[in-house]
């Protein structure tokens, strides 16, 4: 293991530090790329740093202290990396905000941060200020990215900011350098509220250091290179979006950035980028699209499971980098020209890898994609420790996260939880240094709460939340995020899943479905006049999940398998309460909330 000391010796003491050393080494370089009046318009790294530079300066002209706190409530755009590395080349540090998050947590993460001044992408946004007296004395500037500015004295617009940014420069220009050169590497960068499935978000501290750790030590790994260009629509309020930008900083590669969801699959077909980082459920939407896509029994259907077929046999062979025999090398030529070409072809035709985070992503998803010759790879990480693990795509094990970076130290604990030390981990929880004593060791060991292994080679499998494994009232330990990805891998319908069954006799299910692969079903079946909520109680869906559930089964070991199971009519949403707004499902909420519906899936006598 490289250590820590060592791997940044010589490193910059910042993020803003970083960034200008990117801009030296290359200067003309594409940073970012990103839609404008439909086109992609790109900037160099010298003209990134020069929007970013008037930006630090207007927020040093709003008064921006040193580690004072700048939430950003927007979306994955240029704007949102701008204002970042703005904020943290001024000295402050960036709070983030889901646009989606509700009042309560949006309340609660504008006040617990002590934000001074805060960034609207829009009109929705600043409206969430309205009503809360308490912010109103202690926000003193308000920056809306679109739109005309209310009559409010606090609010700038975005040509405001740019134009108070311009006037400083003017008549100080070291101003951004200063700010910059005061930071080090224990400088709070970034606070990051968890998603809080249990309750209020905590704040997560993390310094420069952390981020510049990040940069120094996946330069080292050389999993990507510079010149390559990647795909971020990943929410930058996340700390696997921000990770994306201090590695960019590291290593010098380029990102087309556009967070419009629904834009994913034209975005990748207009920029043609080398890799792209995502969450799993967007694996599985690809995966769950192209199996529904043909009704069952149509030409379509039955040549894309002959190749498909022919793509799990060849998966050996091209793991382990050996050749295939000759028939199955000519029949997989043929599965590519006919099925996996297209597919390719769908996500932009030059893909090297892509890479999920943020939850297990399920090795039926995973290999299915690799059966087409599109490779996953899987990382872990969570906000605490920023992102320590990833698989090399040149020697991926699949099931497992890879090795830990460079400088990151990792044990399992006798119960199996996986314990981490490095430059990676947080500062403490803001304002909170009992929890923070809790987690984090006075040596730096961070218990992260998650069960694990270990295998000879040092790479990390990841097998479920140490508090939400389930015990049946026959003694046995069940993993749910097991039997949900056996879920979602096999039903290509259901887009949410919560297992069920602590002190019950077997395990059962709360489904929700996807809206999009059931409008696709009705289509195919002629339903298309049922709403959503009709569409879900049908018999017939309900005999085909049936099917499917009998395949997920397989999958599992007997007192795992799903026994029982509801349809809900709606699927659970931020709005209800039940989602994060990283759309994490909050298992405790719904399990008190549709106890009803938990309580019916089992035996009166129970």
């Amino acid at each position: 293991m490289t250590d820590s000391t060592n791997l940044l010796a010589g490193a910059p003491a910042s993020v803003g530090a970083m960034f200008a050393e990117r801009v030296r080494k290359t200067p003309h370089l594409e940073a970012y790329r990103y839609p404008e009046q439909g086109r992609w318009v790109s900037l160099t790294w010298a003209q990134t740093k020069e929007r970013a530079d008037v930006l630090a300066a207007g927020f040093l002209a709003l008064g921006l202290g040193h580690e004072e706190r700048v939430s950003l409530a927007c979306s994955t755009r240029i704007e949102w990396v701008l204002l970042d590395l703005a904020v943290n080349s001024a000295g402050g540090a960036v709070t983030t905000i889901y646009p989606n998050s509700g009042p309560t947590e949006f309340v609660h993460i504008v006040s617990h941060s002590d934000t001074r001044i805060f960034v609207a992408e829009n009109a929705a946004q600043l409206a969430k200020l309205d009503g809360h007296e308490e912010l109103t004395t202690q926000v003193h500037h308000v920056v809306l990215i679109d739109g005309e500015a209310p009559d409010d004295p606090r609010v700038v617009t975005w040509a405001g900011l740019e134009e108070a940014g311009r006037r400083l420069l003017a008549e100080d220009p070291e101003c951004v350098r200063r700010a910059t050169e005061a930071c080090t590497r224990d400088t709070l960068a970034t606070l990051i509220y968890t998603s809080g499935t249990t309750g209020l978000p905590k704040g997560v501290e993390l310094t420069h250091g952390a981020w510049v750790y990040e940069g120094v030590a996946l330069e080292a790994r050389q999993l990507i290179q510079p010149g390559q260009l990647q795909y971020l629509w990943l929410p930058l309020s996340h700390v696997f979006g921000k990770l994306l930008i201090a590695a960019q900083l590291g290593i010098g590669f380029a990102s087309a950035v556009d967070g419009r969801v629904d834009r994913i699959v034209d975005g990748l077909g207009e920029t043609h980028p080398d890799l792209m980082c995502g969450v799993p459920r967007i694996y599985e939407k690809v995966r769950n699209a192209v199996m529904t896509s043909a009704p069952t029994g149509a030409v379509k259907s039955r040549i894309a499971r002959w190749a498909f077929a022919v793509g799990r046999d060849s998966r050996p062979y091209r793991l382990a980098g050996r050749r295939m025999p000759a028939l199955l090398a000519a029949q997989y030529r043929v599965a590519d020209r006919l099925v996996f070409s297209k597919l390719k072809a769908r996500v932009g035709g030059n893909i090297s890898f892509f890479i999920s985070g943020s939850a297990k992503l399920s090795s039926q998803v995973q290999e299915w994609f690799y059966s087409a010759g599109l490779l996953i790879v899987e990382g872990y990480g969570m906000t605490e420790v920023t992102v320590p693990f990833v698989n090399d795509p040149s020697t991926p094990r699949f099931g497992t996260v890879g090795t830990p970076n460079p400088g990151t130290e990792v044990r399992i604990a006798a119960d199996g939880e996986i314990l981490l030390k490095g430059p990676g981990i947080m500062r403490g929880y803001h304002k909170d240094p009992e929890l923070t004593a809790e987690v984090l060791t006075e040596d730096g060991w961070f218990s992260t709460g998650d069960l694990g292994f270990l295998d000879a080679d040092g790479y990390l499998t990841i097998t479920d939340r140490k508090k939400d494994l389930m015990k049946t009232s026959a003694g046995k330990y069940v993993a749910p995020q097991k039997v949900e990805n056996a879920i979602t891998a096999n039903i290509p319908y259901v887009s949410q899943i919560v297992a069920v069954g602590d002190g019950r006799k077997y395990i059962s299910a709360i489904l929700t479905l996807d809206p999009v692969a059931l409008t696709r079903w009705a289509k195919n079946h002629k339903r298309e006049h049922l709403t959503y909520a009709e569409l879900t109680q049908l018999p017939e869906i309900r005999r085909s999940i049936d099917r499917f559930m009998a395949r997920a089964n397989d999958r599992l070991e007997p007192w795992e398998t799903i026994k029982r199971y509801a349809i809900l009519d709606h699927e659970f949403s931020v709005d209800e309460g039940t989602t994060t707004p990283s759309m994490k499902v909050r298992r405790a909420i719904i399990t008190e909330r549709y106890n009803d519906v938990v309580d019916s899936l089992y035996d009166a006598e129970e």
